[in-house]
């Protein structure tokens, strides 16, 4: 959206496919029982420049609300409130040393400009070098796993250093309390007024039409659709994830088919639960304990205001899963047991009863992993050896981690990039 928006106002005709019914993809709401929000959790944080500029253009700048939030901590079966520094010195399964080399660690990465170097160095080396032995299997490792999967054993410090620094500078100073910020309404009002600012630019959006087949043709560019439907355009930007490339551009060289295809993706499941009271007021409760199903806990509430949701609570189960995972064989209904079991062993306060709905979403290619020298041998390159075809997707984001904010500006840069080469072909 963010790209047919820049290309339109630098004067090219746009049009948007969609394969859903609506525009928005990862960022898209559903419905969760009575109530509508954000398929998946998302928030703005005071450094997002790239989204905030966005969401000024789109006129809802006026409608983000910001508010201090709360992090908890769930390890050996104790859940601890880790949300400022004094916390985070009490903290009873580190001792002083460990404390202070894992507070280097954070500073230090937040401070480094130059991630390239990072590149080549394993995560797993990098957090050890820096936190310890004692710090890296008590923290980080479980942690990475939570993410990751055993994709942790292949992913560069790269990956760990786009998080701490963005969580960073979602801190103030002094205490260091965490700030973020919501748009009322979620982005459902995102998503509305940004296709308002589509349709006034003239930019067309045709959806429910997936895509099977893209050919590059002498003179143009032609999409064959699921309906049946064959449209040709003078160019095609492909925004899907890179597994889906070669089967969709037959006509892609060998080398770039398995460039495509060697990049590694992680899916999310993640669970969203209405229920009739708060958990325990953390806005994300990271998790170290194995025996968890969850990555995290994620309280949406003590962030948004329950207004949205009558007074209910909204939270947010994800699970990060590499794609052979078998847990994504599971039913939803298996799932919920699961889930809600844990939930009643982690806090005293919860009961199965008070969960009014439960809605799980999957998706298999969310976040591309930064593995070893990755913008040197898997980074796609905007343009293909098809002329009328380009690619701009996440897995394009070499210093930065999956978020709005980054794919905003993955998108205003790769738009200028694209106009400026398609004005000297002219």
């Amino acid at each position: 959206m963010t790209m047919a928006l820049r290309l339109a106002q630098k004067g090219f005709k746009v049009t948007i496919i969609e394969g859903s019914d609506r525009t928005g993809g990862l960022a898209s709401p559903c419905k969760i029982g009575n109530y509508t929000w954000d398929q998946f959790y998302h928030v703005i944080v005071p450094s997002d420049s790239n989204l905030l500029g966005l969401l000024n253009e789109i006129g809802v700048e006026e409608r983000i609300r910001w508010r201090q939030t709360k992090t908890g901590f769930f390890t050996d079966g104790n859940l601890y409130s880790m949300s400022n520094a004094l916390e985070f010195l009490a903290f009873p399964h580190l001792n002083l040393l460990d404390k202070i080399r894992l507070g280097f660690t954070i500073f230090y990465a937040s401070k480094i400009r130059s991630w390239r170097r990072l590149e080549g160095i394993p995560v797993t080396n990098w957090l050890r070098r820096l936190s310890g032995e004692r710090t890296f299997y008590k923290i980080w490792l479980p942690l990475l796993k939570s993410k990751l999967g055993e994709n942790y054993r292949i992913t560069s410090a790269a990956f760990i250093w786009t998080i701490i620094s963005r969580m960073y500078r979602a801190r103030e100073t002094g205490m260091k309390k965490e700030t973020f910020g919501y748009v009322d309404g979620g982005y459902a009002t995102i998503l509305d007024n940004f296709q308002h600012r589509l349709d006034e630019v003239g930019v067309e959006t045709i959806c429910k039409k997936p895509v099977s087949k893209i050919l590059n043709n002498k003179e143009s560019a032609q999409l064959e659709t699921l309906n049946g439907d064959y449209l040709k355009f003078d160019k095609i930007i492909m925004t899907i994830p890179c597994s889906y490339l070669p089967n969709l551009c037959p006509q892609l060289s060998p080398s770039e088919k398995e460039r495509f295809q060697n990049v590694i993706y992680e899916g999310v499941l993640c669970a969203s639960l209405i229920l009739k009271r708060p958990m325990a007021g953390y806005y994300i409760t990271n998790i170290t304990d194995e025996w968890i199903p969850f990555t995290g806990v994620i309280e949406m509430t003590a962030l948004v205001d329950k207004k949205y949701f009558d007074g209910n609570s909204l939270i947010y189960l994800p699970r990060y899963l590499i794609q052979e995972d078998s847990f994504w064989e599971k039913s939803d209904e298996e799932i919920k047991e699961e889930f809600v079991m844990t939930l009643e062993s982690m806090y005293s306060t919860f009961k199965r009863e008070d969960v009014l709905f439960f809605k799980i979403v999957r998706a298999k290619y969310v976040l591309p992993i930064t593995t070893l020298h990755y913008s040197s041998a898997l980074l796609p390159p905007t343009g293909t050896s098809l002329e009328h075809l380009f690619v701009v997707n996440s897995a394009q984001i070499a210093n930065g981690t999956m978020n709005v904010n980054e794919i905003v500006g993955l998108a205003n840069r790769k738009a200028e990039e694209i106009s400026n080469l398609l004005l000297r072909s002219k």
